[in-house]
This record gives C-alpha cells, sequence and structure tokens, in this order.
C-alpha cells in the first residue's frame, strides 16, 4: 500500500412517529389549505394544487335554480414526490400536503437534552431558533429518541401538519435525519410531504487520508469531515506515519516527528468537530514497513540483508528497540484518539518480498525459530509482530485492522482472529482471493484500490477513479478487481472506505484534492448506504450533488 506506489444511557424516550396518510394515486381527495409558519404563502403555491377555472365556475351557477355566490377555491395537493438526497433514502411513503421548509419563527425542538448539540446544529444551518426541551408547535422541527429496532443509525422523518419529525434509536440517527432535512430545503427547496424510512446498509462508512506523505492543514482536514458529515459517511482514517513523514505531535518521541505536522491541540479540534458529526477517526501508524520516519532518528533499528544493505523503510523485528518504540506510539496515541477502531497497517514488509527470505535475513530466520520453534519462518516472526501489536491496542479497548498483504497463509503463526482484514489489492506476492479470508470467518473491510485508490501522481498502474464507475460498477462484495464476492458473505463485510495516497505528494494541491475527490465519495456512500441499483441515472445523479453544492 506504500512504498513507491501506493497498493501494486438510561434516557427519556418520547417518540412523536407521526405517518403520513397515503392516498391511492388517482383518488380524489380535498385537503386543508396549509399556511407556512410565519404566514408565508409558498407552498400552497406548489405544482398540482387544483383551483377551479372561471368556467366552471360560471357553468355551475347557471346551472344552479337559485344563484349563491361562489364558494372560495380550494386546493388539492398531489402525493408527494420521494427527496433527492445524496444518499438517496432507503424509503419514502408520499403524502398530500404542502411540505415544510424554514421560515420565520419556526423553531428546533428536542425530546431529550442528549439532542442538543443535534439540535443547535440544525437550527443553526437553517437559520431557526434552538428552543431546546420544548412543546413543539406549528412549523418547528422536533428531534426525538424512540424504541426502532432499524439500528441506532436508523431514522424516521415525517412531514405532516407543517412540522418536521425526525425520531430514532440513538443520537447517530437522528443527526442522520437533519443531513437529509438539509438537502432536501437546501437552496430554498421543500422537504416533501411523508415519512422517510431511512438506515444504512453498511456499518462502516469511510474516507482516508494519507497525510504522513503530504502535509494537510488542520482546516482542510475539518472542511472534509463537515462534507463527510452532511453526506452520512462515519469513519475518517488517518494514516500519520510512513517513510516520508510523521505528521502528529509526540511527547514520547518528538525526535520522528516532521517539521509539518499537525499539533495534538489541532487534532483534539479535528475529533471534536468529527464527534459532533458522529464521525469516529481511526489512526494509523503501519508497521513493521514504512517506518522510515521513525528510522531516520532511529538508524540502528533499521533492516539490513545479510550482506549488510539496508532494506528501504522497514525495521529490523528481531529487535525489541523496534518493538518499543512502535508500542510506545501505540499507547500514546491511544490517549490521543478515543474511537473503538485502530489500523495496524502490517503491509509490504520487504523482508518478505526476496525469494529467500531466511538466507537473505538470517537474523529475521533465527528470531523466529526462538519465540516459534524449528519450523518457524520470517512470515511466522511478522505475524507474530502483528499480533503483538494488536494485542497492545486491545488492552486499550480498540479493535485492530490490518492490510490483507500482512496476512500469511500456512506457517506456524496466524493472525489473531479479531483482527478485521482492510482488503486494498490482489496484487501482492502469493496474492490470496478475499474468500480465503470471508470463509475462514473474518469480518472485512473494502478498500478495493480497482476503484477507491485516488492515489497522487497515478504512478504505476494507477489512475484517478472516477464517481462515475464506482456508482455504476462497484458495490461493497466488489472488493478485488472488479467481480463480486458471493452475496453470502455480505454480512462479514462491514463496509468500506475511500482512499487518498499521496506518493507523488507535489502532484496536486489540497484544493484539487477537495475538487478531485468530490464525486467519487458521493458515489462511494451512496453505494454504502445502499448497494443495489440507484434510481437516478449517473447524468441526474451529478446534476443532483451540484445543486446540492
Amino acid at each position: 500500500m506504500s512504498g513507491g506506489a501506493r497498493r501494486a444511557a438510561p434516557v427519556k424516550r418520547r417518540a412523536v412517529v407521526v405517518t403520513g396518510g397515503v392516498v391511492a394515486a388517482g383518488a380524489v381527495a380535498a385537503v386543508a389549505v396549509a399556511v407556512w409558519p410565519g404566514g408565508a404563502g409558498g407552498g400552497g403555491e406548489s405544482a398540482g394544487a387544483s383551483v377551479p377555472s372561471a368556467a366552471t365556475t360560471k357553468a355551475s351557477s347557471a346551472s344552479s335554480p337559485t344563484a349563491k355566490p361562489s364558494p372560495s377555491p380550494s386546493r388539492t395537493y398531489p402525493l408527494s414526490q420521494t427527496p433527492r438526497t445524496i444518499p438517496a433514502v432507503r424509503q419514502h411513503t408520499p403524502a398530500r400536503g404542502p411540505g415544510w421548509r424554514p421560515a420565520t419563527g419556526a423553531r428546533v425542538v428536542v425530546d431529550h437534552g442528549g439532542l442538543a448539540d443535534e439540535g443547535r446544529l440544525l437550527a443553526g444551518e437553517l437559520k431557526l431558533t434552538y428552543a431546546g426541551q420544548a412543546a413543539p408547535r406549528a412549523g418547528d422541527v422536533e428531534l426525538g429518541l424512540d424504541h426502532g429496532t432499524a439500528g441506532s443509525e436508523s431514522y424516521t422523518m415525517t412531514v405532516k401538519n407543517g412540522r418536521v419529525t425526525i425520531t430514532a434509536p440513538a443520537d447517530a440517527g437522528v443527526f442522520y435525519g437533519t443531513r437529509t432535512l438539509k438537502q432536501e430545503v437546501h437552496g430554498g427547496g421543500t422537504a416533501p410531504e411523508g415519512v422517510v424510512r431511512d438506515r444504512p446498509a453498511k456499518p462502516q462508512r469511510g474516507f482516508m487520508l494519507d497525510i504522513a506523505r503530504k502535509h494537510f492543514t488542520a482546516a482542510w482536514i475539518e472542511d472534509r469531515v463537515r462534507e463527510l458529515g452532511d453526506l452520512k459517511f462515519n469513519q475518517l482514517g488517518l494514516h500519520f506515519s510512513d517513510d516520508q513523514g510523521f505528521r502528529i505531535e509526540s511527547d514520547t518521541h518528538p525526535e520522528i516527528v516532521s517539521k509539518e505536522h499537525l499539533t495534538k491541540a489541532e487534532v483534539r479540534r479535528i475529533l471534536d468537530l468529527a464527534a459532533s458529526r458522529h464521525i469516529t477517526v481511526v489512526p494509523e501508524i503501519d508497521s513493521p514497513g514504512h517506518l522510515g520516519a521513525v528510522i531516520a532518528a532511529h538508524p540502528d533499528l533499521q533492516l539490513r540483508n545479510a550482506q549488510g544493505v539496508a532494506t528501504r523503510g522497514a525495521v529490523d523485528i528481531s529487535k525489541p528497540a523496534a518493538a518499543n518504540i512502535v508500542d510506545d506510539l501505540l499507547n500514546e496515541y491511544a490517549d490521543l484518539f478515543p474511537g473503538p477502531y485502530w489500523h495496524l497497517g502490517g503491509d509490504e514488509y520487504q523482508a518478505l518480498t526476496v525469494a529467500n527470505p531466511a538466507v537473505s535475513f538470517p537474523q529475521l530466520a533465527a528470531a523466529a525459530r526462538d519465540a516459534y520453534g524449528s519450523g518457524a519462518s520470517v512470515a511466522d516472526l511478522a505475524t507474530g509482530w502483528l499480533n503483538n501489536r494488536a494485542r497492545v491496542v486491545s488492552g486499550h479497548h480498540r479493535t485492530p485492522r490490518a492490510w490483507n498483504d500482512g496476512f500469511f497463509r500456512g506457517g506456524t503463526v496466524q493472525a489473531d482472529g479479531d483482527i478485521q482484514v482492510a482488503y486494498w489489492t490482489g496484487k501482492e506476492i502469493g496474492a490470496r482471493q478475499p474468500s480465503e479470508y470471508l470463509s475462514a470467518g473474518r469480518k472485512v473491510l473494502n478498500y478495493n484500490d480497482e476503484y477507491l485508490y485516488y492515489v497522487l501522481g497515478q504512478p504505476q498502474t494507477f489512475v484517478y477513479p472516477t464517481g462515475q464507475r464506482i456508482y455504476e460498477q462497484w458495490t461493497p462484495l466488489v472488493l478485488r478487481g472488479t467481480a463480486p464476492v458471493a452475496a453470502r458473505y455480505d454480512a462479514q463485510i462491514l463496509g468500506g472506505s475511500f482512499a487518498v495516497w499521496c506518493d507523488r505528494a507535489g502532484a496536486q494541491t489540497q484544493d484539487q484534492i477537495a475538487a478531485g475527490i468530490r464525486m467519487p465519495l458521493r458515489a462511494t456512500v451512496q453505494k454504502l448506504w445502499d448497494p443495489g441499483r440507484p434510481a437516478l441515472s449517473w447524468t441526474d445523479f451529478r446534476k443532483l450533488a451540484d445543486r446540492l453544492g
């Protein structure tokens, strides 16, 4: 994945869920005139409102034996249309009515104090008043917790009687409901009458950023967090250690930190912003390869072959000091990053890319036999390294993950079963099909380099991925190349991640990267939220993205 080119609480639950009535198509129904909050009449003039013509009124009067004053015109609303959002909502029950949009005097209210953050955020975005725990009134948006069983990220949004109610089993779902509402009313739009019931197909929806090879400012990362939150992503991966740089302030080993780096104060601000958007930040310190920045300060830890030739980026895993420094860092940053996941890397250890690792690196072969018995190999020693690092982060109650080429078939030592597989490629030496990991019961995350790798400078065979190709061809089942794995493995595929790798750091600016990944991010989250065939064509999806901004 790197090297020369990356990848050859008790709560009061007062749910208010109102189901909008559905009138069959073709039926005639009179609906009372709805007036917008604050007296605005925008919704009353919606397309499809039925107003009797002058000719009809005159004919009715003439045929009546006793002429009476004509009644005031009445309006009948058509059935509402499904909202247009990214990602698309999974289910919408239409209803007749004017819908809802923000108006003067409208408020955001909550039924539980734990939803204050979501309420304040939405109120600020829609220029409404946040009224806290108050009884809802006409024109308001009410956020609430319910006893739904569709998962913590599911939500129900009801637009009825001039009000919006968003309920969910947990605050994450409420947040996603507010994202849907925000998109619906963007640019003066109207949230359609009816009920949205929505939930994601995959629990992990990520964007990974290589900040080791290229320094990104905290402000740029914060902008991406806001973008990710509005799109209902829930993970941000930060790969902050590699051969080219170590980019986060360190107290235990300041000597390894690059000149351009994020301070811990900046990281905490990013983490706070991410938490407000229900995004987990997943840190990655890749080892035992990709440690060039550490080796630059500790050259005695660099791996050398039998002839004394140094191996780029790799530490000598037969030396206890190499494990000690990595464990120091893992323990230090576990106190900084509070999320439940940790990426250990484990890929492209160059000692295992030569024809005969035991001959080329006799010290590794000897250490393997000492640790695991006479039949152990260098690959077993590397697997032991991965397991030991996994136990360090597990001690901090983190679930570890590693790149698929850090797992090896056969051997004396097997990777611990709770290490999740970040599957990115099938190009490694001794490449293993995704089904090998899945049939062994492992949980897998999809980082397919065929679709989801944005590698700066397009080295080797990499090309910048397009949103259209992801949107039209990729699903979470497509783990390697272009062919999906068997559908029976779907539950083991926890989700996926779009990744930016900065192999040629100067190839694009931060702004160019943001523009380049804009549509791929939207296509990726659409397929993670709902892997089925999208209702919109790519052309219409792109137009929707442009309209939503």
